[in-house]
């Protein structure tokens, strides 16, 4: 059972790679080969539309119950469950802001979910974590922004701690990733 709660301390270590330990592509991230996929999760942690859906539905009835067990989440806030009958062993889900033209720490917000999603999976000793774009679908995030804000957060995460050794940031469209390829060209410095 992973942990729900953090409970040791992060993996840290100067690390100068984060380049080689990104990817950008462009599925299903439910068929993605990774320890965890993170869930753009509503605070029900209980299903919905998009990503949300599309996981509940591939992982099975397990997820679903074992996420009523956990209570909801906060918005910028994560919790970890089994992948059930995901290729990936485990889910995070994470709770994405509804985006309000800035105003509401949206940014914040935003950059707490990626923050809580690393710091969860490098607790569990996971190696790697397929992201999608949260809060770009119906929590209306401008994919511009909320591309920035996940680039950076997890640029500087890995440039501070040894987990994931990997990343993936799993688009819907072929716009979506052309964008997301873009930023990360200024995240990443390349």
């Amino acid at each position: 059972m992973p942990t729900l709660e953090p409970s040791t301390p992060y993996r840290r270590r100067k690390v100068s790679n984060a380049r080689e330990r990104v990817e950008i592509v462009r599925g299903d991230i439910t068929e993605l080969d990774v320890d965890v996929i993170v869930n753009a999760a509503n605070k029900s942690l209980l299903g919905g539309g998009g990503v949300d859906g599309a996981i509940h539905r591939a992982a099975g009835p397990g997820l679903l119950a074992e996420c009523r067990t956990l209570g909801g989440a906060e918005t910028g806030e994560a919790k970890i469950t089994e992948g059930y009958q995901l290729r990936a062993r485990y889910v995070i889900h994470a709770v994405g802001p509804i985006w309000s033209g800035g105003k509401k720490r949206e940014r914040e917000l935003l950059a707490s979910c990626y923050e809580q999603s690393l710091g969860l999976a490098s607790q569990n000793e996971l190696k790697s974590i397929a992201f999608p774009s949260i809060s770009t679908g119906a929590y209306r995030y401008p994919i511009e922004l909320a591309a920035e804000v996940a680039q950076t957060t997890v640029c500087e995460w890995l440039e501070a701690h040894e987990l994931p050794e990997r990343v993936v940031f799993c688009c819907f469209s072929e716009g979506d990733r052309e964008v997301y390829t873009r930023i990360a060209a200024r995240a990443l410095g390349d």
